[in-house]
């Protein structure tokens, strides 16, 4: 036996890995993790390529409005007429995907070493995975997609505010909140977590190629394309976000204040003061900022649930909840299959506002959400990350929809308009003005989506800072505040370009920056099945195969059907070194 000299080697976390027990698989040993460690130099390819086209982008928006609104416009009829199809089917393939992952052979595969007990507790796991469900997102359309849905049914459903309505409207907003965008969170999350905490990579997504295209061209200019396009979605997609937020409080300044409506110019101003916010955020660090905040808003966001729920039509909303979850299973093959191939101009109007919008947006927040994931689910199964991955942020969707979604259609069968409301980000003020305590909720929806904002772009800006410099998990400062500053640059940019109807401005340009990464997700997936081939769980599952059927070919062969099979040191290997499948010489069909 040796002597190891060398440095002590360390998990991609920076941590000393367990010594006591038997040693990893040879598979299992770290390949490149200096490039996690803190401090690491920024990438001055791929911050330099990315700030430069943010800033173009930015710099275009405000001097030439018009220009880029006619543009991303052109841009959009293009992508939803030629690839809306394409988001359509990659939502439910990956859905299938990550079910199939945990299901089948590959989900006892832990994103760990092999005698890593989970990071987390069990608790804190579900927890965390709960806050992840949360956003600005569930503030906007709780009460405005599932009343939408309700009085306009989408294209061929059925009758606006019939009975039957209801199950549509909730199994539509459930379709576009629970499995689906999940499932595409999921692949990103297993592929980053497999590959730091399993391989030894770097958390970055081009690391995650290395089955795929090697190790040097994944380090290199191919890789390189990768990050860029990743910090891309993670910057309009989190804009798209905080655009959402900014709309959300300049209703609840109207409405609160008084004032009458408010131009593009307020909620530039808005989404200002609150990247301002975010700076002093970010300077406190992470454990002071984004998770204090964090905190903080879990409590209000369930506080206001639970109001709403009591003083709300509680009976309604309870018998709301089977039936929605029903709905959403009996029609969920329907919903999946929708295109404007059957329905037109129509259907293609639809789905670019809502379905197809709503999966660019998720892919585009998959490095952000699987990122994050992926940090957390450290020494869980793929099997346990899928399952807390799909169930708990769907069953907070479904509470919270359930909730709002179901105060709100039954205010609108009762006489009041919610509807009718002068923009979808006003219909929660609107159902709040029916209940006691109205100001009082209302400025609190305002906190609320604040401090979302707030966090949701340091947590944003943590991603692009690490996917800009070289995977590091504690990017500089001064690199987060500059992705922060830029995404409230872009976001602002994104509601001027909407005009009249920023919301359009913030579908349109999201779907259309969403385009690319969705190739990228493919690829991703692709890399995830070759690199879980190789596992080495995989290996010696094949070792075993190849051994058992040898001994028992053997034995039948020289002793019929009267013989034992024992367990020893083997003269000759099964597996040809550096393969992971038997040897043809061992006379043992390939896996």
């Amino acid at each position: 036996m040796s002597i190891d000299t060398r440095p002590e080697s360390r998990t991609p976390d920076g941590s000393t890995p367990p010594t006591d027990g038997p040693s990893p698989h040879p598979a299992l040993e770290p390949t490149a993790t200096e490039a996690v460690a803190h401090g690491t130099k920024i990438d001055n390819v791929v911050f330099g390529v990315t700030a430069v086209i943010a800033l173009a982008f930015v710099a275009w928006g405000f001097l030439s409005t018009d220009s880029l609104g006619s543009a991303s416009d052109s841009a959009l009829t293009w992508t939803v007429h030629n690839m809306g199809w394409m988001f359509v089917v990659l939502a439910s393939a990956f859905v299938v995907f990550v079910i199939w992952l945990a299901a089948g052979r590959f989900g006892n595969i832990p994103l760990g070493r092999d005698d890593e007990e989970p990071e987390f507790r069990t608790s804190s796991w579900i927890a965390m995975m709960f806050s992840a469900g949360m956003g600005i997102g569930l503030m906007f359309y709780g009460v405005s997609e599932p009343v939408s849905h309700f009085v306009t049914p989408p294209p061929g459903t059925g009758e606006a505010g019939a009975p039957g309505a209801v199950q549509t409207a909730m199994a539509t907003t459930l379709f576009h909140w629970t499995l689906h965008p999940w499932a595409i969170y999921a692949v990103v999350g297993i592929a980053i977590a497999y590959g730091v905490f399993r391989r030894g990579r770097t958390q970055l997504i081009s690391s995650a190629f290395a089955p795929l295209i090697g190790e040097r061209r994944a380090a290199g200019t191919a890789g390189r394309v990768i990050d860029i396009l990743a910090i891309f979605a993670t910057l309009f997609g989190s804009a798209a976000s905080l655009g959402l937020g900014a709309l959300q409080i300049g209703s609840g300044l109207e409405i609160v204040t008084g004032i009458g409506e408010i131009g593009n110019g307020v909620l530039v101003g808005v989404i200002a003061l609150l990247t301002i916010a975010f700076i002093f955020s970010a300077v406190s660090g992470v454990a002071k900022g984004i998770q204090w905040l964090s905190n903080i808003n879990m409590v209000l966001a369930i506080a206001l649930a639970a109001f709403v729920f009591v003083v709300g039509p509680t009976v309604f909303i309870l018998n709301l909840v089977p039936t929605a979850v029903g709905s959403y299973f009996q029609d969920l093959a329907m919903m999946s299959a929708r295109t404007d191939a059957a329905g037109g101009d129509g259907m293609a109007e639809w789905l670019a506002g809502w379905t197809v919008f709503y999966w660019a947006w998720w892919l585009s927040w998959t490095p952000f959400v699987g990122m994050f994931i992926a940090r957390i689910s450290r020494g869980r199964t793929i099997r346990q990350f899928v399952t807390g991955v799909l169930l708990v942020p769907s069953v907070v969707s479904l509470v919270w929809f359930a909730i709002f979604g179901g105060a709100g259609i039954h205010a609108q069968q009762n006489g009041t308009d919610i509807a009718g409301a002068a923009s979808p980000e006003a219909q929660l003020f609107s159902l709040l003005d029916t209940m006691p305590m109205a100001t009082v909720t209302s400025v609190l929806v305002m906190v609320l989506v604040a401090i979302f904002f707030v966090s949701g772009a340091d947590a944003a800006s943590i991603v692009m800072g690490t996917l800009s410099q070289r995977g590091t998990l504690e990017p500089s400062r001064l690199n987060v505040v500059f992705w922060g500053v830029v995404t409230g640059a872009v976001a602002a940019v994104m509601l001027l370009v909407g005009g009249d109807s920023a919301l359009t401005g913030l579908q349109n340009i999201t779907i259309v920056a969403a385009l690319p990464f969705a190739v990228v997700m493919i690829g991703l997936a692709w890399a995830l099945v070759k690199d879980l081939r190789s596992d080495p769980l995989m290996v010696r599952r094949r070792y075993a195969q190849a051994a058992v059927e040898k001994a028992v070919v053997a034995g039948a062969t020289e002793h019929g059907d009267d013989f034992a099979l024992t367990v020893e040191h083997a003269d000759e290997p099964l597996l040809t070194e550096g393969d992971t499948r038997p040897s043809e010489s061992s006379g043992i069909a390939r896996d």
